[in-house]
């Protein structure tokens, strides 16, 4: 497991303290909305094309992703450079951000396939340095759901999110993730990526991260 980050996530940071502010409000919020759940991934099985994680992360990569809080308001826009190595039944997936404010990032997944099911349903683990535990992903048919913590530092405070995320396989060299942002059981925001690979992506491949395109 790897990681660099060049920056603290100052944008979430901000986010999240206002958030904390009122968290008194939300946790009573939290009581009402506790048991709202999001679809069974399992309900996904007849959904093609069939996503294979490791498969399709394998080699190199470009994503495109935003970031909107709980209203619909657009707060950042990113783009990534991913490039992954398959080891069996491991992938290393290596990510470089850069952020329209001029951020920069990088986090390195180690993602395991466990094993499949009898329901048809695969399993998945993966550890980066800035996620508290393991992560745990379940796919089926064109989806994954890929659940986890992570703890940001900011301000001198550690704040626990919870990242619930959905990718959807398009074809062969495109899918699309949202992952749901939550504090306490709120929600506070969430994130839309559409990421590229193989022959759709060799025209792209690496992205310029020096700075965020103006024209």
């Amino acid at each position: 497991m790897r990681k660099e980050r060049r920056h603290k996530q100052s944008w979430f940071g901000r986010l999240l303290i206002n958030f904390v502010i009122s968290a008194g409000v939300l946790m009573a919020l939290s009581l009402g909305i506790a048991a709202c759940a999001r679809k069974d991934v399992s309900t996904l099985a007849s959904h093609q094309p069939r996503l294979v994680l490791e498969e399709f992360f394998a080699g190199q990569s470009v994503a495109y992703g935003i970031f909107e809080d709980r209203f619909g308001n657009l707060r950042r826009q990113f783009r990534v450079n991913l490039s992954g190595e398959l080891d069996g039944s491991r992938l290393v997936l290596d990510e470089e951000f850069l952020y329209d404010d001029g951020e920069r990032a990088s986090r390195t997944w180690t993602i395991d396939r466990l094993g499949s099911a009898s329901d048809g349903t695969v399993s998945y683990s993966g550890r980066a340095t800035d996620v508290r535990a393991a992560a745990h992903g379940v796919q089926v048919g064109n989806a994954l759901n890929w659940q986890y913590d992570i703890t940001l530092e900011m301000s001198g405070m550690s704040l626990d999110v919870h990242f619930d995320d959905w990718i959807y396989k398009q074809d062969e060299d495109i899918a699309i993730n949202r992952a749901f942002v939550t504090k306490f059981g709120v929600e506070i925001g969430s994130v839309t990526i559409v990421f590229i690979r193989g022959k759709t992506a060799s025209n792209l491949w690496p992205l310029s991260l020096d700075e965020w395109p103006r024209s």
